[in-house]
């Protein structure tokens, strides 16, 4: 039996969380911002391939996509709501950015010795609803997430009197409820009509079993960021 899809999958999360983590360390607020839009441009481009890993059937994506709520936790933790915020919308603007400059490719009449406008155009022709739908439940859920992050926050704080303490309540609190509008907003919004029913089911499924996983992984990296930020101050200055 072949394991190659799983094991990818299963290293991409510490690669991906890694990635978010690393760019934060070396570039501190700036590195989120350009992790968000880096994550969500390519994450959305991704989820056009189908491949079967763990017994189901599963659009790729959901890790690299989920980096982004790793990118917010942090920049909620360390900078703040109004910096979390900024950084969602950021990511919305990229990706509408994205979505002009694709589209605007199909306007140009390809010379006939062209051998790569029609596969672009092939990867390409379903962006617009694939990448509209993601805005859509990326704003709600990302938003949300944002919410979430400091109302639980508030509510530890005030509870314990304590403001460091219970970041992975505030961190799975938040993100397992927004990862759960994401992929069925989204899913539905992008697919259906596309998949059929049985596959739907197994994406929508499998989809929120990998952002459980992913949500529960992404917490030690949330503190290995406030670690590192304790450490190299300079990081806050930003």
């Amino acid at each position: 039996m072949n394991f190659q899809n799983e094991i990818i999958l299963i290293a991409s999360i510490f690669v991906f969380f890694g990635g978010t983590v690393g760019f934060f360390r070396f570039f501190g607020k700036t590195g989120l911002y350009a992790w968000t839009v880096i994550c969500t441009i390519a994450a959305n481009i991704e989820v056009m391939i189908l491949v079967h890993a763990f017994g189901m059937d599963t659009t790729l994506g959901n890790v690299l996509f989920a980096s982004s709520f790793l990118a917010t936790d942090i920049m909620s933790e360390l900078y703040g709501k109004k910096d979390a915020s900024r950084c969602v919308k950021i990511g919305i603007l990229a990706n509408v950015t994205f979505i002009i400059i694709s589209q605007s490719w199909f306007l140009y009449v390809p010379a006939e010795s062209d051998t790569m406008a029609a596969p672009i155009r092939t990867v390409f022709a379903n962006t617009p609803r694939v990448m509209f739908s993601s805005l859509a439940a990326y704003a709600i859920c990302e938003l949300y997430d944002v919410w979430a992050y400091h109302a639980l926050w508030s509510w530890t704080e005030k509870k314990f009197s304590n403001k460091r303490g219970f970041l992975w309540v505030r961190n799975n609190g938040s993100t397992l409820v927004s990862q759960l509008i994401n992929v069925i907003a989204f899913n539905l919004l992008a697919f259906a009509g596309v998949f059929p029913k049985d596959v739907m089911i197994q994406v929508l499924v499998f989809g929120y079993l990998i952002f459980i996983v992913t949500s529960l992984c992404d917490t030690p990296f949330v503190y290995l960021a406030r670690h590192f930020a304790d450490k190299h101050p300079q990081l806050l200055k930003d």
